[in-house]
């Protein structure tokens, strides 16, 4: 196996949760993996804007999977997006607030853009720390552009509406995205890695992955060498075998062998 691409989640993975960045060594990482000529591609249900403005330093060297996989770009351009059906969308965003028991806020994605139904329970100043541009609205027809991905925030945390939401949408890959959120998607993780192997002509077995929920697996299936981190359910780590606490430490043994 060659390593031509390296593809990692943020949120509980590179960025342990509640916090805002990431060890700045990632950047040295990075750089020296991209002189031996792998690409080093962020894989969050983030946007653009978040993800680029974190790896400004080295966004010349990066791909960006942002809304797991509903968008992707390269250069400074999107080189991918998958558009849910606009009846799916704006049914999911209903659903996803008339049956949260008033605990659940909504957030539609655009390309660039997440459009935000909000109870003053904490999504928007998640939005803004992590650095997505947004607009508020009131009913999911007000998104003036394409969807790519519905979200519900549930400040108590997802426990107690994983059976709820997740088998009721199945038919776009609703998963659990992390302690707060439930997200919907034509597209995954695994599907934007797979585009973007066609775009930059890479072996999905030439790469390598890191992830740490569920919404990651489809990516981790795909790759030849996927990482769970050793925080991830016991379920997932006894899915992969291979399990770090740190990708950083996988990428320094990487380049020891280059």
């Amino acid at each position: 196996m060659s390593i031509q691409m390296i593809c990692s989640d943020l949120d509980g993975t590179l960025i342990p949760y509640g916090h805002k960045g990431f060890d700045p060594q990632l950047f040295d990482l990075i750089r020296a993996l991209a002189a031996k000529g792998i690409v080093f591609c962020p894989a969050s249900g983030r946007q653009y804007t978040s993800l680029r403005a974190l790896f400004a330093p080295v966004a010349e060297h990066c791909a960006f999977l942002c809304e797991n996989g509903g968008v992707l770009y390269k250069d400074e351009t999107c080189i991918g997006k998958t558009p849910m059906p606009r009846p799916l969308a704006e049914a999911i965003a209903r659903d996803f607030w008339a049956r949260s028991e008033g605990q659940g806020e909504v957030m539609l994605s655009g390309q660039n853009c997440a459009y935000l139904m909000e109870r003053g329970l904490g999504m928007r100043e998640r939005i803004r720390f992590i650095g997505n541009r947004y607009q508020l609205i009131r009913d999911p027809a007000d998104v003036p552009e394409d969807i790519v991905k519905v979200s519900v925030y549930l400040h108590e945390g997802v426990d107690a509406y994983v059976d709820r939401f997740v088998p009721r949408w199945q038919q776009a890959n609703c998963a659990v995205a992390g302690p707060y959120w439930i997200d919907t998607t034509l597209a995954n993780k695994g599907t934007g890695v797979q585009a973007l192997c066609r775009t930059l002509g890479i072996d999905p077995a030439n790469v390598m992955a890191f992830g740490d929920n569920y919404n990651d697996t489809a990516m981790l299936d795909l790759v030849g060498a996927p990482y769970i981190m050793d925080t991830a359910a016991a379920p997932l780590r006894a899915r992969y075998p291979n399990h770090t606490p740190r990708p950083e430490d996988v990428l320094r043994a990487l380049l020891q062998t280059l």
